[in-house]
């Protein structure tokens, strides 16, 4: 027969209630414990980042900018026409390298063929007339002499006539009468004499004068034929200089006018680069501050030799003079890349320029730590940016590490774990 023992039920009873109370409190430990924890660090793949260490040292400031080589101001030539004309033959084509006689194309205006021609006649008319003229003035000039001559003769003649007689007056053989008309006749050929010397000065300069005045008409005729036959020559439209023809808008038959471009020739060896910096950049380029210009097949040394102060499409343009010698291939319209130098600056911490952030701002990376697998996002305030490299004033010391790639996909999170 059982014993009915009912304190046996009682402390099982105890037991399970107490199993419970442990498992329930257990269960509310591990649930507070685990909901305490920070999310785990988002991974990322450490080939898709570009990581660069904290420096000391020099720090060059450099800006880039695109653009294209341009023939310089001095290598360019445009002819204009000289006259009004119509186009009879195209000789020559854009791309083909000239000299300066080279005939790009002719011409035809009849109207400066007969004045071309007009022009010439009047000038040997001119030259005629005044050889003419100045035979004629020279005989009457020579006329003028004999007679001036022939009055020199008579006065000298005079003089002795009358120096004799004054000796024989004086030694008593002749009269004073004698002696007086002697010295009269003197007298008058000294005046008729000086007279004829005055006459001989003044025509010799209105002489002078109006073969002056008639050898300004001949100047004038010739100049005259001379424009009229450089029309004529302009008909035929010469290179002037040696380089390549980069530019004529004509067909045959075509009317133009006086002053209308015809013909662009450039020389290819003289060129320059035309770079487009970005304006919050360009505002510390200065004149004369050296520039490596990149072809894509060489590179050539230079400096800045204008800065345009207009700023269009956010950049502004800066003009390049080369120095260095021109890789082959150069060509004007060529696309180049240009980088500026500015400044270097001295005993600075320094890093790879990172995807996002402006120069003199504070922005925000991730730093490694040292183990090399995670890294904790820190502000860092930055100086002055070059093309690839940005001044480090605060927030990183010489020899950290951190990611320059563009992390915006992790703006909401402080810390990631790169996988290998």
């Amino acid at each position: 027969m059982d014993i009915a023992r009912p304190e046996f039920k009682e402390r099982k009873r105890r037991r399970q209630i107490i199993m419970v109370a442990v498992i329930v409190v257990a269960v509310v430990a591990v649930s507070a414990f685990v909901y305490r924890l920070k999310p785990a660090a988002p991974s990322v793949e450490r080939g898709t980042v570009w990581t660069d260490t904290v420096k000391r040292g020099s720090m060059l400031r450099q800006v880039r900018g695109i653009g294209t080589l341009v023939p310089s101001q001095e290598s360019v030539l445009q002819i204009p026409a000289e006259t009004e004309a119509t186009v009879v033959r195209i000789r020559v084509l854009p791309g083909t390298v000239v000299k300066p006689d080279t005939v790009i194309l002719e011409m035809s205006n009849s109207q400066v063929e007969q004045a071309a021609v007009d022009a010439h006649l009047q000038w040997k008319a001119a030259e005629a007339e005044f050889q003419s003229q100045r035979m004629k003035l020279e005989s009457d000039l020579m006329n003028q002499k004999a007679g001036a001559a022939t009055v020199k003769a008579d006065y000298a003649q005079a003089k002795m006539q009358s120096d004799t007689d004054k000796a024989l007056y004086e030694l008593g053989v002749i009269s004073g009468m004698a002696y007086k008309n002697s010295k009269g006749k003197a007298d008058e050929f000294t005046i008729r004499n000086d007279l004829e010397d005055q006459r001989l000065a003044s025509n010799q300069k209105a002489i002078d004068a109006q073969l002056a005045e008639q050898q300004a008409k001949v100047d004038q005729m010739r100049a005259l034929a001379e424009l009229k036959q450089q029309q004529l020559d302009a008909l035929k439209v010469r290179a002037k200089i040696d380089g390549v023809l980069v530019e004529m808008p004509l067909h045959v038959g075509e009317h133009v006018a006086p002053g209308t471009m015809l013909a662009k020739v450039v020389q290819p060896n003289h060129l320059m680069a035309e770079l487009k910096v970005a304006e919050t950049q360009a505002r510390d380029v200065q004149i004369g501050e050296s520039v490596s210009v990149d072809t894509h097949n060489g590179l050539i040394s230079g400096s800045v030799m204008r800065v345009d102060p207009a700023v269009q499409n956010g950049t502004v343009t800066v003009d390049v003079k080369l120095t260095g010698e021109l890789p082959r291939g150069a060509s004007p319209n060529l696309s180049v890349d240009g980088t500026i130098d500015l400044e270097k600056l001295d005993n600075v911490l320094y890093v790879g320029r990172p995807a996002f952030g402006q120069e003199n701002s504070t922005i925000s990376l991730f730093k490694l730590d040292p183990n090399g697998h995670d890294a904790v996002r820190v502000p860092v305030k930055v100086g002055r940016a070059s093309v690839n490299s940005i001044q480090i004033q605060d927030g990183l010391h010489e020899g950290d590490t951190v990611v320059l790639s563009d992390m915006s996909r992790w703006d909401n999170t402080d810390r990631i774990r790169l996988q290998d």
